[in-house]
C-alpha cells in the first residue's frame, strides 16, 4: 500500500512514523507549499518524492491513499480533490470547518466507494474501547447519565511552551487564524470520547462558550485573542442519557486529561486518560452496594492508522468514518448557535 502525506507540519511526523511502521506500507510522497519544509520532511522519513502542491502529486498519481494533515480550513478542498482522483483519505480532525462541507465530503466518499476515516486520536485509548464494550454488553444496564471533561493547562503553565510568544499556541486563540477555540480544537475529541464510550449519538445540546481576557486589548502581535478558551455543555444522547461535557485551557494541574464517567441502572464505568497514563474503573454487580471501584486491566488495541490500512486492504470502511465526524461537526456547529441564542437545539 502506497501513502501520500499531504501537509508536513508537526502532526504529519506522527502520521509518517505510524504508517511507516506498518508492514506492507510505503510512504511514497510528501506535499507542502514550502519547498524547504517538504524537503526536510521527506529526508527525515526516507520519502522519495516531494511535491509543492496536491495537484502535482495527483498528476503523478502513483499512490493509493492520502493522509491529509493540512490546516483545518484546507481539509475540504484537498480531500474533495483526492476523492475525485479515486484516492482513499485519512483526514485529520476536524473533518471540515462546518457541517455542510463535512456532509459534502462524506457523500462524495460514500458515492465513490472510497475508504474514508478521520483521525480522532483518542479512539486509540484501549480503556475507552473496553468501556464501550462493557456498556454495550449491558453490564451497566440502561445508561442514565454521563459526564465528560477535557482539561488542559497551557494558558497557565509553560510546561509545553509559552503561548504568549509561540505561534503554535497563539493561532489556537485567534479566529482570523482559523481557530474555533477550545470547542473546535479539543471539543471534537471529548464529544467523540463521550458518544463513543456511551454507545450513542447526540440528540439535544446546549452550550455556553467563554473567552477570558488574556492580554492588553486581547491582542498579541498579529493575533486577536478572540477564540473561546472554555465551554460547558449539557447534552442528551439518543439512548436517553443526560449529561454534561466541559473543556478548558485553564485547568491548572492538568496538562492534557480526558475523563468520562457513564452511569447506568446496574453499574458504572470511568475512563481516565492523561498524556502519560490511562486507567479504566468499574463499579458493577455487588460493588454498587458498597460503592467499590475496581481498576480493570486492558489489552492494547489497533491504532487508527492500522485500521485505516486494514480498511483500504479489505475495502470495508471502519470507524471513525467521515459520516461519524460529520455528525460530531453538526453538534459543534449547533453548540455555537445555542450559545448565541441561549436556547437548546435538537441535533
Amino acid at each position: 500500500m502506497r501513502i501520500l502525506i499531504l501537509g508536513t507540519g508537526g502532526m504529519a511526523n506522527t502520521h509518517a512514523k505510524h504508517f511507516a511502521a506498518i508492514d506492507g506500507v510505503t510512504l511514497v510522497g510528501g506535499v507542502d507549499v514550502d519547498p524547504a519544509r517538504v524537503e526536510a520532511f521527506c529526508s527525515a522519513h526516507n520519502i522519495e518524492r516531494g511535491f509543492g502542491s496536491l495537484d502535482a502529486a495527483l498528476a503523478w498519481g502513483e499512490f493509493d491513499a492520502v493522509a491529509n494533515v493540512t490546516p483545518d480550513s484546507v481539509h475540504y478542498p484537498t480531500t474533495m480533490a483526492a476523492l475525485a482522483a479515486g484516492k482513499h483519505v485519512f483526514c485529520e480532525k476536524p473533518l471540515a470547518t462546518d457541517h455542510a462541507r463535512a456532509m459534502e465530503m462524506t457523500e462524495a466518499a460514500e458515492r465513490l466507494g472510497l475508504v474514508n476515516m478521520v483521525n480522532l486520536t483518542y479512539r486509540n485509548v484501549s480503556q475507552l474501547q473496553k468501556a464501550r464494550e462493557i456498556v454495550q454488553s449491558g453490564q451497566v444496564g440502561t445508561v442514565k447519565h454521563f459526564e465528560a471533561s477535557y482539561l488542559q493547562s497551557w494558558l497557565v503553565s509553560k510546561a509545553w511552551g509559552d503561548w504568549r510568544t509561540e505561534s503554535q499556541w497563539l493561532w489556537r486563540l485567534s479566529k482570523k487564524h482559523g481557530s474555533n477555540g477550545v470547542l473546535g480544537d479539543i471539543g471534537v475529541h471529548i464529544l467523540d470520547f463521550a458518544a463513543y464510550g456511551a454507545g450513542s449519538d447526540f440528540s439535544d445540546v446546549f452550550c455556553r462558550l467563554h473567552t477570558f481576557d488574556k492580554a492588553e486589548n486581547n491582542k498579541i502581535g498579529e493575533y486577536d485573542l478572540d477564540a473561546n478558551d472554555s465551554f460547558a455543555m449539557t447534552a442528551q444522547l439518543e439512548n436517553g442519557a443526560l449529561g454534561v461535557i466541559h473543556a478548558t485551557r485553564w485547568a491548572t494541574g492538568h496538562f492534557n486529561e480526558l475523563r468520562l464517567r457513564i452511569y447506568g441502572e446496574k453499574g458504572s464505568v470511568e475512563v481516565q486518560h492523561r498524556h502519560d497514563w490511562s486507567k479504566l474503573f468499574t463499579c458493577l454487580g455487588d460493588d454498587i452496594e458498597t460503592g467499590t471501584w475496581t481498576e480493570v486491566p486492558v489489552d492494547a488495541v489497533p491504532t487508527n492508522y492500522q485500521r485505516f490500512v486494514d480498511a483500504c486492504r479489505t475495502g470495508q470502511n471502519l470507524e471513525p468514518s467521515f459520516r461519524h465526524a460529520t455528525n460530531i461537526q453538526k453538534v459543534l456547529d449547533l453548540a455555537t448557535v445555542t450559545d448565541r441564542e441561549r436556547a437548546e437545539h435538537r441535533v
